[in-house]
């Protein structure tokens, strides 16, 4: 029996990056010598075990034959004869196919990933690479994390995959899952590239058909430079969808968490009254701050400025300092110091005692009272 320390964190540390996840293959036993050695199993479609120390994860080496469309239709094989060069051919990127024996810690590297990691390039290791449409997302979501680019005859692969249909086998869970690893990196506009270069984008947002545009990008990099959370990042990134319910669909699609769908759709429906704050009257910054339940959910009105800020930005630049400031604050946005102005001041109305005093009437007065309160905003 040989131990080796395979995929992303001989990867990781050979780039000099924290180690999270250590996975391993175990070449040259069975299931019964794991179990006895005191393993628990955890694999159903293939032999995946947990060491009763560390918990992490040991798989057995194996090799995988397509059986179907999908990402899902696969044969697996495990056995003492399949050798380290037999399952490490079966992995996507030559930067994650490389070993490290345990014992010796010599690296094992037949496809060259070391290579490619010193170079800065994402390539396949071989032709079966084709047979899983998750690694087209896979590699889209490390082009952005490292900044990598893509091998050419690499990206002849993608784009033959999209055009064979087998991207249309993804689901949309899996999609969300590898997206919004991707979108959360520094340079997310990298992963989008990728998508767009082989033609995945519109396969997997159908609806959205400027995702992939100069404005959708320019919004979502906005974000991604203030180190935005995900919702902000998404919600800027599709945030110049032309209507809420075309941007519902996209969300729904994708399976997104309710924080981004939200923060979308109130982005889409509210972004243009935002933006048309700085000279308004005390009527329509009142109604604004109700349509955006800014008084229940003050925190997602903020990062609803902000996403209005990242928005107007990749419409209209302004200076370049302003535009590439990595810490722009929505602070700089008049609209927003207003609005802001007059959350604080609408904030100051009693609503509870208004409610005594006028149970008839409740929202028509809290909204009069309101309006009165943020009229000295308007003034300064």
């Amino acid at each position: 029996m040989k131990i080796y320390t395979v995929g992303g964190a001989v990867r990781d540390h050979l780039l000099g990056l924290p180690v999270k996840d250590r996975d391993h293959v175990v070449v040259g036993a069975t299931v019964e010598d794991m179990l006895r050695d005191g393993f628990q199993q955890v694999g159903r479609d293939f032999p995946v075990f947990l060491h009763p120390q560390t918990h992490e994860e040991y798989a057995l080496a194996r090799t995988e034959r397509k059986s179907a469309r999908g990402y899902h239709g696969f044969v697996i094989h495990a056995s003492p004869d399949v050798s380290l060069e037999d399952d490490l051919a079966r992995r996507d990127l030559t930067i994650n196919a490389i070993a490290r024996d345990e014992s010796t810690g010599t690296l094992i590297d037949p496809y060259h990933g070391v290579r490619d990691l010193r170079a800065g390039v994402l390539r396949h290791v071989g032709p079966a690479f084709i047979e899983d449409p998750v690694r087209i997302l896979r590699l889209a979501r490390f082009a952005a994390r490292f900044g990598f680019v893509v091998a050419p005859e690499t990206q002849q692969l993608l784009e033959t995959m999209v055009a064979s249909g087998e991207v249309d086998h993804l689901v949309p869970e899996r999609v969300w899952q590898e997206l919004s690893r991707g979108l959360v990196t520094a340079r997310p506009d990298r992963m989008i590239d990728v998508l767009v270069g082989c033609g995945a984008l519109a396969h997997l947002l159908p609806g959205a058909v400027d995702a992939g545009g100069r404005t959708a990008i320019a919004a979502l990099m906005g974000a991604a430079r203030r180190e935005a959370s995900l919702e902000e990042r998404f919600a800027a990134w599709l945030g110049t969808i032309a209507d809420v319910p075309q941007g519902t669909a996209v969300a729904n699609h994708l399976r997104a968490p309710v924080a981004c769908r939200e923060l979308l759709v109130l982005g889409i429906r509210l972004k243009s009254q935002v933006l048309a704050c700085t000279d308004a009257p005390a009527e329509t910054l009142v109604r604004v701050l109700r349509e955006a339940d800014a008084w229940r959910r003050p925190e997602r009105f903020g990062r609803l400025l902000a996403v209005c800020a990242d928005l107007e930005r990749a419409l209209e630049p302004r200076d370049a300092a302003v535009a590439t400031d990595q810490h722009a604050s929505i602070g700089r946005h008049p609209w927003a110091e207003r609005l802001t102005a007059a959350l604080g001041a609408a904030g100051t109305v009693d609503t509870a005692a208004i409610a005594r005093s006028r149970p008839a009437d409740i929202a028509q007065a809290i909204e009069q009272a309101r309006i009165q309160a943020v009229r000295p905003v308007c003034k300064t």
